[in-house]
């Protein structure tokens, strides 16, 4: 059964596989910026960065205000502490799985055969 953090996970995964989207956050991660400033750096519509906000916004990545016409973004660090936490968890496990193949490695492999191949023949 997946559980309301798995979700959290995926919507945060999705949102960061998209490189327009990280550099958006990259951009907010320097402070609020309006809409039309995220655009700027982009070849692209204000339309389809408004769809790339509503996915970093639906992940939670984001926050944004509305005063009138005028649409602020900014950084909201709880889903990627989230997402930093699972790949740290899981990065410890994958550790230990290559941690313990080093050590059969060694004790299967033996002691190193001696090198005879700079040897003179006599």
């Amino acid at each position: 059964m997946v559980n309301n953090q798995d979700d959290t996970l995926s919507a945060t995964f999705h949102a960061l596989a998209d490189p327009t989207r990280r550099a958006i956050l990259a951009q907010l991660a320097l402070g609020e910026e309006r809409v039309s400033t995220l655009a700027e750096p982009f070849t692209m519509s204000l339309p389809a960065i408004s769809k790339h906000l509503k996915v970093l916004e639906g992940a939670g990545l984001i926050r944004r205000t509305i005063d009138g016409r005028v649409h602020q973004c900014r950084l909201a660090p709880e889903p990627l502490e989230a997402a930093t936490g699972w790949i740290e968890e899981h990065r410890k496990i994958w550790q230990q799985q290559f941690d313990r193949l080093a050590r059969f490695l060694e004790q299967t492999s033996g002691p190193a055969a001696p090198d005879h191949s700079q040897e003179e023949n006599t």
